[in-house]
């Protein structure tokens, strides 16, 4: 028996389906939420911060001494040089300054992903050794967008979508003269790699040969012996443990398992 009108009859009823599971697809990548991400804080910095005083520079790929590094952002004032990390997320975001990895929790499903700080930290580093400026001048912030919610105190300079311009808007201390912030703006205008497919390419290739080259990674945290739950890195306040470090469950004060 030929099936082929059965199957050209379904194929003319349902061809829509596969470019909406395609366009799906793209909606939910990686790829996709950063460029996402990406575009709320553009539009955020253009739309809040006057362009007189605050200069965006966006996507910016430098060379450095075992590779590149990409920074999302870079905006350049008086009040200093701001190297903005994005994160699009979504569900509970745990985490401190000091940790190797943060947790997002999506309902029962666990992720560790590099502390968004200590990533940014090389891409301060790099413009320390690259900008003849005071290495005080250059500061990190990461920014969340996206449906995520801290269940751990942040340090200051990790904030919301709206939150990071507040953040720069409470440096009123002028750091940098008008001249100093123009010859930063060009100074990073020059360096930066020539946007396009080849240089992502390049950042890409480069990432994966760090990742093939670092050591295993152990386990960063114990389970909860309460509830089975992820832990996080704790100081203990009170009792006889005071002033020492113990892993307290991430769903504090839900559950309030602790493991020396």
């Amino acid at each position: 028996m030929d099936f082929s009108p059965i199957i050209q009859q379904v194929f003319n009823a349902l061809w829509y389906l596969i470019p909406l599971a395609i366009l799906a697809g793209i909606l939910k990548s990686p790829w996709f939420k950063g460029i996402a991400g990406e575009f709320l804080v553009n539009t955020a910095a253009r739309r809040f911060l006057p362009k007189d005083e605050y200069h965006l520079i966006k996507d910016v790929t430098l060379q450095t001494d075992d590779g590149t590094t990409q920074i999302d952002h870079i905006i350049v004032s008086r009040y200093g040089v701001f190297v903005i990390e994005t994160k699009n997320m979504k569900g509970w975001i745990f985490g401190s300054a000091n940790q190797r990895t943060w947790t997002q929790k999506i309902y029962k499903h666990t992720n560790k992903f590099q502390n968004p700080l200590h990533q940014n930290y090389k891409h301060i580093k790099t413009l320390e050794v690259l900008l003849d400026i005071p290495a005080t001048a250059i500061h990190s912030l990461v920014v969340f967008v996206g449906d995520s919610t801290f269940k751990t105190d942040m340090p200051d300079n990790v904030t919301y979508a709206g939150g990071y311009i507040r953040h720069i808007k409470s440096r009123c201390e002028v750091v940098l003269s008008q001249a100093d912030v123009e010859a930063v703006t060009a100074q990073i205008e020059q360096l930066r790699l020539q946007q396009g497919l080849t240089t992502n390419r390049q950042h890409v290739r480069h990432l994966s040969q760090k990742k093939a080259l670092s050591p295993p990674s152990t386990p960063q945290c114990p389970k909860c012996p309460k509830c089975g739950d992820a832990m996080l890195l704790r100081t203990a306040r009170k009792g006889k443990s005071a002033g020492s470090e113990v892993w307290g469950c991430a769903t504090f004060p839900a559950c309030r398992g602790v493991v020396k």
